[in-house]
């Protein structure tokens, strides 16, 4: 028998990991904006660069927002991103490193990525994206579902959303409470030999 601890990380791992499921479809519930806040302070724990933090979310949850999305979204995505109550727009912020002297006040790291635009790049975007991995584990943590996707123009995106801050799109992630009549069946997944090494 399980004893509490292991309870609590078996029970956790399942959450997190493997009973979880990318939804297709979504229930009539509402998130209310205080979780999405909740979200946000889970995940900016996250560990990135130098503290860099460069990821950038905008929660598009109105109608009036989502009518601006919908011109952006790939036929495929379109039902179940205008039904979800909330999307996503994962995205990070080029200029992150104005930031680093709040975020990483122990030293000027703000020259190690002014001085070249393709590591200042790298950096932004690697970290971007761990961040909104952090932000659906997050989101599981919090008792809600998520449903990660490509297929958009990145261009429609940015104009609708991001253009006036400088940001830039990675992919979206519609947010809710999932309809498990609207998972498909679980995919298989590689095996340790065919995806890692011990070396």
């Amino acid at each position: 028998m399980l004893d509490a601890d292991a309870a609590m990380s078996e029970a956790t791992v399942a959450r997190l990991f493997t009973e979880a499921r990318s939804q297709n479809g979504w229930q009539d519930r509402n998130v209310p904006d205080q979780t999405l806040r909740d979200l946000w302070d889970i995940l900016k724990f996250g560990p990135t660069s130098a503290n860099c933090s460069p990821g950038r979310f905008v929660f598009v949850t109105s109608d009036e927002a989502k009518s601006k999305l919908r011109p952006a979204l790939s036929g495929g995505n379109l039902d179940k991103t205008m039904s979800a109550p909330v999307c996503a727009i994962i995205a990070w912020d080029p200029a992150f490193y104005d930031k680093l002297p709040e975020l990483f006040p122990h030293t000027d790291a703000r020259p190690w990525f002014t001085g070249s635009e393709a590591v200042a790049h790298e950096t932004a975007f690697r970290n971007g994206t761990l961040m909104g991995g952090y932000l659906m584990l997050a989101a599981r943590t919090l008792g809600l579902d998520v449903g990660p996707m490509s297929g958009f123009d990145t261009e429609k995106v940015e104009e609708a959303f991001l253009a006036d801050r400088g940001w830039k799109v990675n992919f979206l992630c519609n947010i809710g409470y999932g309809d498990p009549s609207k998972v498909y069946d679980r995919l298989p997944r590689l095996d340790f030999d065919d995806a890692c090494a011990i070396v």
